[in-house]
Order: C-alpha cells, then sequence, then structure tokens
C-alpha cells in the first residue's frame, strides 16, 4: 500500500493561475528521488487563507490519511504569511526543533533566515511540516530534516517510510 503525503503551497499568485507552483514540483521531485517507499501525494495550491489552510491541513490529515503534510511558503513577516498560525491551530503538539533546525540551515545563505517561522506539529497520525516557498529553499530546509521524519513518523503510529538510502540517510535507533 503506498503511503500518501500531503504536499499544501500555500501562495495567493500560484491559487490564482498567475505562476506555475514550482514549490509542490520540488516537494514531489524530492519525494520521488529519497522515498524508496511506494508513495503517493495529495495536492492542494491554496490562498493565503488561515481559515484554508486549516481546512485543508485537517481534510488530508484526517480524511485522506496523509502520514506527512508538507506545506510550502507563507512563513515570513508579511501581513498574509499565516503558515504557522494554521498549522499550530490544527496540530495537538508543535515539534519546535524542525524550524529551528531549518533556520540555522537557512543562515547559511542568507542573513533574512531568521525572518522565517517555518514549525512543525502533529495532528493524530500525521506530521505537518511548513517550508519556505522557494524551491531552493525547499531542498536545503527539508534536506536538513528529513533524515528526523520517518522516525517521527513510527513514533506516532504512521507507516514504516522506507529511503533510497544512497540519496537520503535518515535516522532510527538501533533495536534492541
Amino acid at each position: 500500500m503506498a503511503i500518501k503525503i500531503g504536499i499544501i503551497n500555500v501562495s495567493d499568485r500560484a491559487s490564482r493561475g498567475e505562476y506555475e507552483d514550482l514549490p509542490g514540483k520540488e516537494v514531489k521531485r524530492l519525494m520521488n528521488l529519497w522515498l524508496a517507499s511506494p508513495w503517493k501525494s495529495e495536492y492542494a495550491v491554496i490562498p493565503d487563507e488561515q481559515e484554508l489552510l486549516e481546512k485543508e491541513m485537517i481534510r488530508m490529515a484526517d480524511n485522506e490519511g496523509c502520514c506527512l503534510v508538507v506545506t510550502t511558503g507563507g512563513t515570513g513577516p508579511a501581513v498574509r504569511d499565516v503558515t504557522p498560525e494554521a498549522t499550530t491551530a490544527v496540530c495537538e503538539k508543535i515539534l519546535p526543533g524542525f524550524g529551528e533546525q531549518m533556520r540555522q540551515v537557512s543562515l547559511q545563505y542568507v542573513p533574512t533566515a531568521i525572518l522565517s517561522r517555518q514549525t512543525a506539529g502533529i495532528r493524530g497520525n500525521t506530521l505537518i511540516v511548513n517550508l519556505p516557498g522557494k524551491p531552493k529553499s525547499i531542498r536545503e530546509c527539508l534536506e536538513a530534516v528529513f533524515p528526523a521524519i520517518p522516525y517521527c513518523i513510527d513514533l506516532i503510529g504512521g507507516p514504516f517510510m522506507e529511503t533510497n538510502q544512497e540519496e537520503m540517510k535518515v535516522f532510527r535507533p538501533r533495536q534492541r
């Protein structure tokens, strides 16, 4: 059975068709590269509206059974950037280490990484991770936190996620 991964591009302009959804395509490309387990995506492009984003994350987690939901965009300080607020509203547990790690990695490339508000949290058996909106930054950030994602999904009762070890090495503690 294929693992389900939700991909949500949070963008006013992409949702209106003003530009191509490159962030969502980058997440799909990385999942295809890194995952050895069969997977399929649940996909959405929505405007920066907190209520819509909350409903979409809930739908993907609760109704579609996604073990992982990845959002792109909406994590900056602008008035319309509401992704962290929506994530916090729908999650039972917040995992601040994800955002801390992504900002630390991003600071190696741009000083404005301190403005980023990426976060992650758990809703039931689903891990929700907020990523930036630019494809280059998506890869840098997701590459930094993905080694912990399969084990996190194990811990919350999700499916076992295998990776292509030549492309992405993940951490799982040794079994006794």
